[in-house]
């Protein structure tokens, strides 16, 4: 190849250098997303900076960035103070940049300006979408439609060992008259890591969902980005669809976040959850001693009206008593009146029948029926009442009305009466 043909690699980084600085002269807006972020010793702020694209985020694009230190308090300061939340891993920004080429260290962006009202609607746009899938999926009031328990004592909570608003949640609790069940699922609330640790500690909850009455979701309060996790759709499906009641106390007083529209009941911080809470069992209290002093009522109004009952049946089993007893007496005096002449007939029928019963029995008499001419004849001493009962030569024994004949059966004068 001949020696015109072909540049040296110094010369090619020069003219790739002179053709993007000709291309580029003027600063150019670029939005990009946050992947890296590190403030130097010296005060330079080095950034790396990616576009994701497809439904898995893998980055179709990236450069390296840096703010130097003559820019960086001014840009950082004034970012945090319009957003709540200084530049980190995982922001949307659209950046002012100067596009520069060096021989040795290649392409990369010089940031002179961010505009954070982009990072404020790419949030916004973030939080309308996830609000927009749940009520399409129809999930928006679930977790509102699940009844509350009137007694909620045992109490999961979702929040960090550390967090100054679970110790202030904890010590509200304390200082009232009521004793509360807590058990806390420790997860982080804050940082890429947030969201899928809160909702495995969620899950753990619904594990051991028949132990509580209610879950807790708290942290203090935090900057936009702190607390973005809180828009995030996957966590915010969990809590609407949760089948305990979800009480949110997530500390950001400026705005709402999805996760408190689709909880049960949503309060501002976690102190004033605690005080929701006592406040609960106070108007329970208030309930029951109503209720005990209506109960009370009831009985004596029960009773005074028993009372007046049982007064009133006991005169009137008195009265009662009284005309039975009159009646009673009334009647024994008539049966003592009548009872002797009742006894005199009753014995003169007696003895009337008695003697007609003895002058039946007289009449029947074998004596008198003897007298009349009848006689008894036996046969080896048992009365003979057949014919067929003697034999001829046979001795017989005639009883008649003043005596007895020995007699013996002459054949020749047997006969039968004919039928």
């Amino acid at each position: 190849m001949a020696e015109t043909q072909h540049i040296t690699l110094r010369e090619l980084q020069r003219r790739v250098k002179a053709a993007l600085e000709g291309q580029f002269a003027l600063p150019v807006w670029v939005n990009a997303e946050i992947s890296e972020i590190k403030v130097n010793y010296s005060g330079h702020c080095y950034l790396e900076l990616v576009e994701k694209g497809g439904d898995n985020g893998v980055p179709t694009a990236q450069a390296r960035a840096v703010v130097w230190r003559s820019h960086y308090p001014r840009i950082s300061g004034y970012f945090e103070a319009e957003t709540g939340q200084p530049l980190a891993a995982g922001i949307k920004i659209l950046a002012k940049v100067l596009v520069s080429y060096h021989e040795l260290y290649g392409f990369s962006l010089q940031i002179t300006d961010i505009d954070p009202s982009y990072t404020l609607g790419d949030m916004e746009r973030q939080r309308q979408q996830t609000i927009a899938q749940l009520q399409q999926d129809g999930v928006w009031e679930m977790n509102r439609e699940v009844p509350m328990p009137a007694v909620v004592q045992r109490i999961a909570i979702v929040s960090s060992v550390n967090a100054a608003g679970y110790q202030d949640f904890c010590k509200e609790l304390d200082k009232s008259p009521y004793r509360f069940r807590l058990t806390l699922f420790d997860a982080f609330m804050q940082g890429e890591a947030a969201e899928e640790s809160i909702v495995e500690a969620l899950c753990a909850v619904a594990d051991r969902a028949e132990d509580f009455d209610a879950v807790v979701l708290i942290r203090g309060g935090g900057s936009r980005s702190d607390l973005n996790c809180f828009n995030a759709y996957r966590l915010c499906a969990h809590v609407a669809q949760f089948p305990l009641p979800i009480l949110t106390g997530i500390g950001h007083d400026k705005d709402t976040s999805v996760a408190d529209m689709v909880a049960h009941t949503a309060l501002k911080t976690p102190t004033a959850v605690a005080g929701w809470l006592v406040e609960r069992m106070a108007g329970i209290e208030g309930w029951l001693d109503s209720a005990a002093l209506q109960l009370h009522d009831t009985t004596a109004a029960a009773m005074h009206a028993s009372e007046v009952r049982l007064e009133r049946l006991s005169g009137e089993l008195r009265r009662l008593s009284g005309e039975l007893l009159t009646r009673q007496s009334l009647q024994l005096e008539h049966l003592a009146g009548v009872l002797p002449e009742a006894a005199r007939d009753f014995l003169a029928r007696q003895t009337t029948r008695l003697e007609n019963a003895a002058e039946l029995i007289a009449g029947r008499s074998p004596e008198r029926i003897l007298r009349l001419g009848f006689a008894v004849v036996r046969s080896g001493g048992r009365a003979v009442t057949s014919v067929r009962a003697v034999a001829a030569g046979e001795p017989i024994e005639v009883e008649v009305a003043d005596g007895k004949i020995s007699a013996t059966v002459n054949a020749e004068k047997i006969w039968q009466k004919k039928s």
